[in-house]
C-alpha cells in the first residue's frame, strides 16, 4: 500500500510540472502577441504623422503658389516660415520651410488660347504684342523677342517639414507656370 501511494504522488507531481510548462508557453504567446500590437501601434502612429506632415506641405505650397511672391521675391519666400494647423485646433502644428527658394528653371511663349466671346480676356495685353521665337532658359534669365510678348514662366517650388515628435521630414517639389510679359520674365528669372 505505500508503494501504491507514493506512484500516485510522483503522477501528481508530473501533472503539475507540466500544467506550469504550459503557463509558462502560454505567458510568452501572450507577451510576444502584446509586443507585436505595440510595435503595430508604433508603425500607425507614424504613418499618421507621416501623412500629416505631406498635407502639411501641401498646404503650404498651394498657399505660396496662390500668390505672386514666390516670383516676384523668391529670397523672401525661402527666409519665411509658413505655420500650418491640420487639427483645426486655431494653432499651428507645422512649421513648412520653403527651402531653397523658389527658381525660374525655364520660359516658353505663351500659346494664347482664342478669344473669349464674352467677358474679359485676361491675355488681350499679350495678343497685341509680336509673337517670339521660342525661348528655353536653364537656371538663367529669359524672354521672348518682345518685353511685351507674354512667356510662361516655369517655376520649381519646394517646401519640407519636419515632424519633432517622429523626426519624419517630408519634402516635396511643385512646378508651376507664370504667364508674364517678356520684361517680367528677364527680371524674375534671374
Amino acid at each position: 500500500m505505500i508503494q501504491k501511494y507514493s506512484q500516485r504522488s510522483r503522477s501528481r507531481g508530473a501533472t503539475l510540472l507540466i500544467a506550469l510548462i504550459f503557463l509558462v508557453l502560454m505567458s510568452l504567446f501572450a507577451i510576444s502577441a502584446f509586443n507585436s500590437s505595440s510595435v503595430n501601434m508604433r508603425v500607425v502612429g507614424n504613418t499618421e504623422s507621416r501623412q500629416e506632415s505631406a498635407a502639411a506641405v501641401q498646404v503650404a505650397i498651394e498657399e505660396t503658389i496662390s500668390g505672386t511672391e514666390f516670383y516676384v521675391n523668391p529670397d523672401g519666400v525661402a527666409a519665411s516660415t509658413v505655420p500650418v494647423d491640420v487639427t483645426g485646433d486655431s494653432v499651428a502644428d507645422y512649421t513648412v520651410s520653403m527651402t531653397p527658394k523658389p527658381y525660374c528653371y525655364r520660359a516658353v511663349p505663351t500659346t494664347l488660347p482664342a478669344p473669349t466671346k464674352t467677358g474679359s480676356d485676361g491675355y488681350e495685353a499679350c495678343r497685341s504684342a509680336p509673337s517670339p521665337p521660342p525661348v528655353f532658359v536653364e537656371g538663367g534669365p529669359a524672354g521672348g523677342a518682345s518685353a511685351l510678348a507674354c512667356d510662361d514662366a516655369e517655376w520649381n517650388i519646394r517646401a519640407s517639414v519636419t515632424d519633432l515628435a517622429t523626426r519624419t521630414t517630408v519634402a516635396a517639389d511643385q512646378g508651376i507656370a507664370v504667364t508674364m510679359f517678356g520684361y517680367q520674365v528677364t527680371d524674375y528669372c534671374k
